[in-house]
């Protein structure tokens, strides 16, 4: 039986990501379901078992470091390992950086997307090196190629990448894998409870959100990447040429991150 324990795995990629893994290993699969919304846990947990999976949930704030450790424990102490651990909680973010004035926020999407990955990480690092495990980290385009208006979010995400990338070499010997996936946009509310400039929630997406991934399909891609131990998952050939483009032309991939956004979000030109 695998044990995969899964961070922000009440709404969006993280449940669908622990319902599909349910469905497709059944009675062969243990979840361990952490996020901060107990009741969408339990929901969640729910589906799976009805499919046959064991469950258990977590109620867990990642940006808390005892409740890290704290997930990684009663994980150990439930099933007696972990062999997957997808760091998948986070939050949003959109402002432009001249218009905010408390970076208290800044810090806090820091705890919360990168260190509570890295916390989460360290706990459970002794539990994936005994089963020769895999370590996923959901990043986003926005870790690929820095996205105006998104500063703060970006700079999370590219921290998330350098951390995750460097830990892969370190474990290089020790027969476990280190999956990085970069979604782009996919069809969630993430956007929308998002940081605006005030460290308020966005209420919506300042992304065009035309033609997002389904939860479905970026969910599926995850796992497929973590079952291969891909070094990296990235999701879009958009992300795949802008990454290739930024080498050459790294203009050009500013002005097709600018397009991206919708109009009111954009920096105001001055020329």
């Amino acid at each position: 039986m695998r044990v995969v324990v899964i961070t922000g795995a009440s709404d969006g990629i993280g449940a669908e990501m622990a319902r599909q893994l349910a469905a497709s290993a059944r009675a062969g699969v243990a979840l361990v379901l952490a996020a901060r919304n107990a009741a969408g846990l339990e929901a969640v947990a729910g589906a799976c078992a009805a499919l046959g999976a064991q469950t258990l949930t977590v109620p867990t704030d990642v940006g808390v470091q005892i409740q890290c450790r704290r997930l990684v424990v009663s994980a150990v102490e439930r099933f007696g390992r972990i062999d997957v651990l997808v760091n998948n909680a986070g939050r949003s973010a959109h402002a432009l950086f001249e218009e905010v004035e408390d970076l208290s926020w800044y810090e806090e999407l820091m705890r919360v997307n990168l260190w509570g990955a890295i916390w989460c990480t360290q706990a459970a690092l002794p539990a994936l090196k005994a089963s020769r495990g895999s370590i996923v980290a959901v990043s986003s385009l926005a870790g690929l190629v820095g996205v105006p208006g998104r500063t703060a979010y970006s700079a999370t995400k590219f921290a998330l990448a350098g951390f995750f990338e460097a830990l892969r070499a370190e474990l290089k010997g020790d027969g476990m894998s280190v999956t990085i996936a970069y979604p782009g946009v996919v069809a969630t509310r993430i956007r929308h409870r998002g940081f605006n400039a005030h460290g308020g929630e966005l209420g919506a997406s300042s992304l065009k959100e035309e033609g997002a991934m389904s939860v479905e399909e970026c969910a599926r891609l995850v796992i497929a990447g973590m079952d291969k131990r891909k070094r990296e998952v990235v999701m879009t050939a958009r992300g795949r040429i802008g990454r290739l483009l930024k080498l050459v032309a790294p203009g050009l991939v500013e002005d097709m991150a600018l397009a991206a956004l919708e109009h009111g979000a954009r920096p105001p030109r001055r020329d």
